[in-house]
């Protein structure tokens, strides 16, 4: 069983920068591979990024240089640095763990960037 929590989202102006936060309980945080998604109104959920357990990133190419996944194994936490935000990444992102037989999801955290 794996719970986890987003935090960190709020309104920016364009041009500005959110860092988002997913806290995992249990202890096999470190065996799982992590992402993060997002969703608009009447949109379908897009994967942001992916993160491995090793530490190796992917990115969808609309993310490519403004967003940067992390994570930190030793609190169990994964991040997502977002800078140079625009109206168009307004959306509510949710943080996805990998499990072998089912995937976890957060309650997500919402974003907003308006001027």
């Amino acid at each position: 069983q794996v719970q986890l929590v987003e935090s960190g989202g709020g309104l920016v102006q364009p041009g500005g920068s959110l860092r988002l936060s997913c806290a995992a309980s249990g202890s096999i945080f470190k065996s799982l591979r992590m992402a993060w998604y997002r969703q608009a109104p009447g949109k379908e959920r897009d994967l942001v990024a992916t993160i491995t357990q090793g530490g190796s990133t992917y990115y969808a190419d609309a993310m490519k240089g403004r967003f940067t996944i992390s994570r930190d194994n030793a609190k169990n936490t994964v991040y997502l640095q977002m800078n140079s935000l625009q109206p168009e990444d307004t959306a509510v992102y949710y943080c996805n763990a990998h499990a072998p037989l089912v995937m976890y999801w957060g309650q997500g955290t919402q974003v907003t960037v308006s001027s």
